[in-house]
């Protein structure tokens, strides 16, 4: 089987990238490197195109050789970089995901997987968040994911592509870096406690996020590869899970043995202030499919940044 990830030099797309191949698939990646990163993708056995998802003849020698499935990670990431630049985050997000709808047609491939998010729920402040709820996206960022999220959603209907919309809520794990203007809360703490510096918090740390092991959501992502599994409606791709950013804060001062100073800071616009999913559609669709608990993957998390980004054992 050949995949064509795009954006696979990234933090989730080179961890799928390297569990395809170990089962044995043909993976191709499309990636222009603006957020990705080479070392992602030190040993990997992958074909590499390099260029951006808005070039079309960038999508059209991806997309060539009889692709099977297209797993859409591309994406220009980050409120706050969407509220200070909205046209960039709605060309790579919206634009640049309907352009590798249209090219993935054309191409005749069967199959087609995409990386929405929870902020399009935005202002709905039910917990946990089910998909037929009301949405209201806070963030350019939000809604140029809604907007790109529908269009996979509407290709089923117009062009009889098998789509699978998959909500990821706030995705962690080993290869997220920490290190450019617009990281993750989970790298950004871990990387301030083991280089001794402050941890700032965003507001009073009482805000909530469904933490999401990346391992879950690429073992996810393949069985959906693997069995063509599609969705007439998006689906939350997180365990109902709920843990404020305090005691994310509290745990990874366990694990690395730290105790930094902490400093509580205005919150930011657009920012979600809690997020849980609703599971059932994931179970119903991924019924084998178990989450790594929260403990065990920030302890993965801590060790592949003593590892790498601090060159320590």
């Amino acid at each position: 089987m050949r995949i064509l990830v795009t954006g696979g030099a990234g933090f989730i797309g080179s961890n799928l990238a390297a569990d395809a191949i170990r089962k044995g698939y043909s993976v191709r990646i499309l990636d222009d490197f603006s957020t990705g990163s080479r070392d992602n993708l030190a040993g990997l056995d992958v074909e590499l195109i390099e260029g951006s998802i808005l070039d079309s003849s960038c999508r059209t020698v991806a997309l060539s050789g009889n692709v099977d499935s297209v797993v859409h990670l591309a994406a220009l990431g980050s409120v706050p970089r969407s509220i200070a630049d909205p046209l960039a985050s709605h060309a790579a997000n919206a634009t640049g995901t309907l352009e590798m709808l249209i090219a993935a047609t054309e191409a005749k491939v069967k199959h087609f997987v995409y990386s929405s998010s929870s902020s399009v729920y935005g202002m709905n402040p039910k917990l946990p968040k089910h998909e037929r709820e009301w949405i209201r996206p806070m963030s350019p960022y939000a809604a140029a994911k809604l907007a790109a999220e529908q269009y996979v959603l509407a290709a089923q209907q117009s062009y009889g592509l098998s789509t699978l919309a998959l909500r990821f809520f706030n995705v962690y794990g080993p290869r997220q870096s920490a290190r450019h203007t617009y990281a993750a809360v989970v790298p950004t703490f871990i990387d301030a406690m083991l280089s001794g510096r402050p941890v700032y918090i965003n507001g009073d740390g009482a805000t909530s996020r469904d933490f999401t092991f990346v391992g879950s959501v690429v073992r996810v992502l393949l069985e959906a590869v693997e069995r063509g599994v599609t969705h007439a409606e998006p689906v939350n791709l997180a365990f109902g899970t709920r843990t404020t950013i305090n005691e994310l804060t509290g745990t990874l001062m366990e694990l690395t043995n730290t105790a930094p100073a902490v400093v509580h800071r205005e919150p930011r616009p657009g920012d979600v202030r809690h997020s849980q999913a609703a599971n059932a559609s994931l179970r119903d669709l991924f019924p084998g499919v178990t989450p790594v608990p929260l403990t065990e993957g920030l302890r993965a998390t801590v060790d592949w940044y003593k590892r790498t980004e601090f060159g320590s054992a």
